[in-house]
């Protein structure tokens, strides 16, 4: 593995804590799928592998980014406004794959995931074009990120920002 990757990511318990143990079970999950694959780089620099600091404040998500010895390297801030209808969309439709699982046939559970996928892939699109000039990701690792944030806000029973 070359240096443009993330090696680990911590969340301030403080501004981002966990409602419950489902939603700290779902984070755990997310944050061993980040780190088990991605790309991660900072534009212009070459200063990784990289530990990812999440907090939140203001209803931003600040990404404190510093390399493998502690040394800051950049602080990002995100605004998550922009993904509050997706992440909401996403979350509902969750709901009714998991709803769907109980009471629907295999072809309806495969339509309602297949549109599941789809606000997935938008959320992580949607990312990937945020961190643009900033943050150097793939796909992959978009769809890792934005499921990490997803699980950031699971159990709070609302999208960011609201």
């Amino acid at each position: 593995m070359g240096n443009n990757r993330l090696i680990a990511v911590h969340i301030d318990d403080d501004t981002l804590g966990a409602s419950g143990p489902d939603a700290e079970h779902e984070r755990r999950v997310a944050i061993f799928d980040l780190i088990e694959e991605n790309s991660f780089a900072i534009a212009g620099q070459d200063k990784g592998p990289y530990v990812l600091w999440l907090s939140q404040a203001e209803r931003r998500l600040i990404f404190g980014v510093r390399d493998e010895e502690g040394g800051e390297v950049h602080t990002f801030i995100l605004s998550l406004g922009p993904f509050r209808g997706v992440i909401r969309d996403y979350f509902m439709i969750c709901d009714s794959y998991y709803e769907a699982i109980r009471t629907q046939t295999p072809h309806q559970i495969e339509a309602i995931d297949m549109a599941r996928r789809g606000i997935h892939n938008e959320g992580s699109e949607l990312l990937k074009e945020r961190l643009e000039g900033k943050i150097d990701i793939d796909h992959a690792t978009a769809r890792r990120l934005f499921t990490l944030i997803c699980a950031l806000h699971a159990g709070q029973g609302r999208a960011p920002g609201t």
